[in-house]
């Protein structure tokens, strides 16, 4: 069934700033119980609309937790990290076991040592985010990026505006002031609270070809809810707290070709589901048996790493094992091997892209290859068990590439500078991906992690040589581990945010819950390099744009001539970043005709918009026009197909 979300208006239009101040708040205590409810495999339809009204009640229904929440008495004691506390650990020794094999793809190299070149800059960019930020999404056309953490803790660092307060018991009249999301201004660091009533703990989310955002699953009550978060200036969520079939706890969210979000996994739900239209509930999901085959003891398969194939099949990853479904008949068309060295999801937190599509064709039927990169872990199936014991055993170090598009392809392996979980990955305009946050010891959790991995890494997959692969930058002065989320801007920047491996807003921890929020600046923003970088000519670009559209972007470039060789388009889809995994991260590299000369330091590039919806979903992009690898500042496009 094609979602009917496409209705809405754009999500910013008008943003406008309301100031809230923060207090302390006493920490509520909760405790969790009741069972989970079980996933079934038959065909899913929509029901009859849910009500309007929300029971508060019913938003703080009760779910039970798994061995991941179970720190001491995680809702009943905010001091418990204390207990654990190892002032002086930095893990054990490095695990040297002998499963870890080669892949495919000869020796490993070490990382690039380039001493002369601008290594990144690191900036404080706002030292109160209002709220942890643990789920992150940069929003089309508005200069504002979408931050949340959880309901569960009933405190933040921003009240909600004019009085406002969330109903927890109408009996008690107990409330939550406090909120729960926010919008930050990524120009001028001014937040807006947002209301939100059903938990979002652990969610998933993603934008729709209007460039809303829609928000699925999470904790006790928000564990069914589909989101939607309305145009601007209202900017207010419309949730339905009973739109999913199955509770989506850790789910990744993931757009299809034919507009279409699936929605797969989460605790206690081996299945998936499409979100049904607006209004509408699923009845039953669909049985997943892969998510079934992939759980261990310690689970280290939710959030799966999703992606859209350019061939209409979603690519699954869980675990260590992959697999295409097909979202027209919910068969699996094809299993992968197996990535060897370890576990790769939560929690045993690795980090994936797909990386850059290059449409190298003007026939929309010509394949596009595709290929996904996983990276770090743990070579431990019981790491999270070990941790919460003391045992912090190093992180992986290695890669995974995979070339899905190919009849039979397998793992090559890569090695990065150094080992890290719970780290995350973000795909510059470049096509170059930056690897950065999480630590080098232990797993997600509550205080589960140590030494944290505070260099970045940039990593270039079209690299002539191995020793060019990876470039270690500069390094931040704060650790982000857990709950950590970085976002690609506008301006090239990289927008650094959260970190709280503590069950609430505690700052006497090892690792403090981390209001601070940064800017890094990439190697490509080299200020001895800025006469260099290209520049999109007001009104000089199509502002939306239809499959395969043949189209000129106008640029202003401090060269007396080019050539066409030199240049890139790139069309990047924002990522909804949370727990390590980028749902829905995509860049495309568009087909360049020519490059022409127009007037004393003034070109058209010509190019063509990409050729189907699978290579390019429906939606709102940034584009960017690279010369020599230094991007322009990017601009929002829409792409859609014709009427």
């Amino acid at each position: 069934m094609i979602s009917t979300m496409r209705h809405f208006f754009p999500l910013c239009i008008v943003l406008l700033f309301i100031s809230a101040s923060a207090h302390d708040h006493d920490h509520h205590h909760e405790h969790a119980h009741a069972a989970a409810a079980a996933a079934g495999d038959a065909s899913q339809q929509p029901q009859a609309p849910s009500p309007g009204f929300v029971d508060p009640a019913f938003l703080n229904e009760k779910k039970p937790l798994g061995p991941h929440e179970k720190f001491g008495d995680p809702f009943g004691n905010p001091q418990d990290y204390k207990e654990k506390k190892l002032p002086d650990d930095f893990g054990t020794k490095q695990f040297q076991g002998t499963d870890i094999k080669d892949f495919v793809g000869g020796p490993v190299a070490a990382p690039i040592v380039d001493e002369d070149s601008f290594k990144g800059k690191w900036e404080l960019f706002t030292d109160n985010s209002g709220v942890s930020a643990m789920h992150s999404i940069l929003l089309p056309n508005c200069d504002h990026v979408l931050m949340y953490d959880a309901t569960i803790w009933r405190i933040s660092k921003i009240l909600l505006p004019n009085g406002q307060c969330r109903v927890l018991d109408e009996k008690t009249g107990d409330k939550d002031c406090y909120a729960h999301s926010v919008l930050l201004n990524i120009k001028t660091a001014e937040l807006i609270p947002l209301m939100v009533n059903t938990d979002t703990w652990c969610s998933s989310g993603g934008l729709t070809l209007e460039g809303n955002f829609v928000s699925t699953g999470g904790f006790q009550g928000g564990a069914n809810t589909v989101r939607y978060l309305n145009n601007c200036p209202k900017c207010a969520w419309k949730e339905d707290p009973s739109a999913l079939a199955a509770p989506r706890w850790y789910s990744t969210q993931q757009q299809l070709a034919d507009g279409r979000m699936i929605v797969i996994g989460g605790r206690a739900a081996q299945s998936y589901e499409y979100i049904p239209q607006e209004g509408t509930s699923n009845a039953k999901p669909f049985f997943f048996d892969f998510l079934k085959q992939t759980t261990d003891p310690d689970e280290n398969n939710l959030y799966p790493f999703v992606f859209l194939s350019p061939d209409k099949n979603v690519f699954v990853f869980a675990n260590n094992r992959s697999v295409l479904l097909n979202p027209y008949t919910n068969a699996v068309v094809k299993e992968f091997p197996v990535l060897p060295g370890g576990h790769r999801n939560y929690p045993a937190s690795g980090m994936a892209v797909l990386l850059p599509l290059e449409v190298g064709s003007p026939f929309a039927n010509d394949i596009v290859d595709a290929e996904v990169l996983v990276c770090g872990g743990s070579a431990h199936v019981n790491s999270y068990t070990l941790a919460s014991n003391g045992n912090y055993y190093e992180a992986l170090q290695d890669c995974g590439r995979l070339k899905i598009t190919r009849p039979r392809p397998n793992w090559r392996r890569e090695l990065m500078p150094s080992p890290r979980i719970m780290g995350d990955m973000v795909i510059l305009p470049t096509g170059e991906v930056l690897m950065l946050n999480g630590a080098k010891r232990g797993a997600s959790g509550w205080g589960f992690a140590r030494e944290p991995n505070k260099t970045p890494v940039l990593f270039n997959y079209r690299a002539p040589d191995k020793k060019q692969l990876f470039k270690e930058l500069n390094p931040s002065t704060i650790a982000r581990m857990y709950h950590s989320t970085s976002v690609v801007l506008p301006d090239g920047k990289v927008l650094v945010a959260g970190s709280n491996t503590n069950n609430g807003y505690i700052e006497d921890a090892m690792f403090p819950t981390e209001l601070r929020v940064e800017k890094f600046s990439p190697p490509y923003l080299d200020p001895a390099k800025a006469d260099k970088k290209p520049k999109i000519e007001i009104d000089g670009y199509p502002k939306t744009m239809t499959y395969a559209q043949e189209m000129t972007i106008k640029i202003s470039l401090n060269e007396p001539s080019v050539l066409k060789k030199n240049f890139k388009v790139t069309m990047y889809v924002p990522a909804f970043t949370t727990h390590g995994v980028a749902m829905n991260q995509r860049l495309v590299i568009l087909l360049i005709k020519d490059v022409v000369k127009v007037g004393e330091g003034k070109y058209d590039v010509q190019t063509m918009a990409p050729p189907t919806t699978a290579v390019a979903p429906t939606g709102y992009y940034l584009l960017s026009v690279v010369h020599i690898r230094l991007p322009t500042e990017a601009v929002w496009v829409q792409l859609h197909e014709k009427k």
